[in-house]
């Protein structure tokens, strides 16, 4: 079982990886998480920021550790990636436009919380805001949504959490949503791939 700590930029996302269905995943992939710090926005993850996080998580003797963020308004991945600067041992997961596209792609739960059968949103990450586009739905298919603000934003992530059961894995079997693909599946290769690591450097002590 490997250790891993998770740094991400809001409480979204904090929320959602301290989710009792994200920890069985991790679990089940023989990870154990060790504590999953809130940057309070992606301003704060900065080399100088993020150096004591991962401090931090190492005396928790975190393994591994995971930055989790929204490519915000950053032109693409690349740029986001120079803008954090992460050292090359840690893992840098980018989330297309913004998390709650991979609300959009978890089709069971979004069909719980807008009360319909039919349901089916073919392309999560092409939405530049896509809490807003959950929240459109929500009063087109209940008459109500639920703000357009970050209260409404926690609402609805412990909403599909405690009552629609949100699953990120079931969110990487959409077929338009290969961020989440891309994290679930290296999420899931941690412990694999660490056990190489371990060995390797045995192997050269």
């Amino acid at each position: 079982m490997i250790k891993v700590g998770f740094i991400v930029e809001g409480a979204t996302e904090f929320i959602l990886l301290k989710s009792m269905s994200f920890n069985e995943f991790l679990k089940k992939n023989n990870i154990e998480l060790v504590n999953v710090i809130n940057a309070g926005g992606s301003g704060n993850l900065l080399p100088h920021n993020i150096e004591s996080y991962i401090q931090l998580l190492e005396r928790n003797e975190a393994e591994k550790i995971v930055i989790l963020t929204d490519l915000d308004q950053d032109l693409c991945i690349t740029r986001t990636k120079n803008r954090i600067k992460s050292r090359p041992q840690d893992l840098l997961v980018i989330a297309v436009q913004q998390i709650e596209s991979w609300f959009l792609a978890c089709t069971p739960a979004m069909r719980q919380l807008l009360k319909t059968d039919d349901f089916f949103f073919p392309l999560p990450e092409a939405e530049r805001i896509p809490y807003q586009t959950i929240n459109r739905l929500m009063v087109d298919h209940t008459g109500r949504g639920i703000g357009n603000n970050s209260a409404g934003k926690i609402k609805l992530i412990k909403r599909l959490l405690e009552q629609h059961e949100l699953d990120l894995s079931i969110s990487a079997e959409h077929p338009s949503c290969p961020s989440v693909q891309y994290f679930i599946k290296t999420i899931a290769g941690l412990e694999v791939n660490g056990s190489i690591s371990k060995k390797l450097t045995s192997q050269i002590k």
